[in-house]
């Protein structure tokens, strides 16, 4: 099994910390994540789009509103959080690897 998160963080400027069981620590833009979901509806129901950073590809835009909050992550197994989104969206599920791959290593 790969790293997990062991601590959830909330800090300013819209910014998600998350502390990984390896020692990693990431930081994240709310606003990133939620323009990042990877939910059948962002993605497109119908098309089959690796959810690999590199590769990803966003069919329903984000607004630029960049006050978007998290209003609730909840775990989904031993593998990823389900993150509802202060516009109301909440269908999406963000494994583990997905966040491993968005956000920015820190040193805190």
């Amino acid at each position: 099994m790969g790293a997990f998160p062991t601590q959830l963080q909330r800090i300013d400027g819209g910014r998600l910390l998350i502390v990984w069981s390896d020692g990693a620590k990431r930081e994240y833009s709310i606003w990133d994540l939620r323009n990042h979901c990877p939910c059948a509806q962002c993605r497109g129901e119908d098309l089959a789009i690796p959810l690999s950073s590199q590769e990803y590809t966003r069919q329903i835009p984000v607004s630029d509103d960049r006050t978007i909050n998290i209003v609730a992550m909840k775990p989904v197994g031993n593998y990823a959080y389900a993150i509802d989104f202060s516009d109301g969206h909440k269908t999406g599920i963000f494994t583990f690897d997905l966040l491993r791959q968005l956000g920015q290593n820190v040193d805190v």
